[in-house]
């Protein structure tokens, strides 16, 4: 079962993958980009800041608004659909953090 994208499943993510290319800290000289994929609709993003700046690590502000399903009380997004997966964009393709982590083995 599917369950909403959050921050705390983003830690949560880091740590599997600690030590391996499916952290952003151990693939970005690869030509990694942190990014988001809607398995629903196709659609890949970026990960950006929520003023729109490319961030460096999986943030969930500066995602689209049609992802959003939970706010903060100050605006900050806190959830997004099911549907969207964490993982990298490089060269123009996307990869989960599972694939990710394989491509940085070789």
């Amino acid at each position: 079962m599917n369950r909403l994208m959050t921050n705390e499943t983003l830690r949560k993510e880091n740590l599997a993958f600690v030590g391996t290319g499916g952290v952003s800290q151990q693939n970005r000289s690869r030509g990694f980009v942190p990014a988001f994929f809607d398995l629903e609709t196709g659609r890949g993003e970026v990960a950006r800041f929520a003023d729109g700046r490319i961030a460096p690590m999986h943030l969930l502000d500066g995602l689209p608004a049609e992802w959003v399903v939970e706010r903060s009380s100050c605006g900050r997004i806190t959830a997004i659909k099911e549907s969207v997966v964490a993982g990298f964009i490089r060269d123009g393709y996307f990869y989960t953090r599972e694939q990710a982590a394989a491509a940085t083995l070789h």
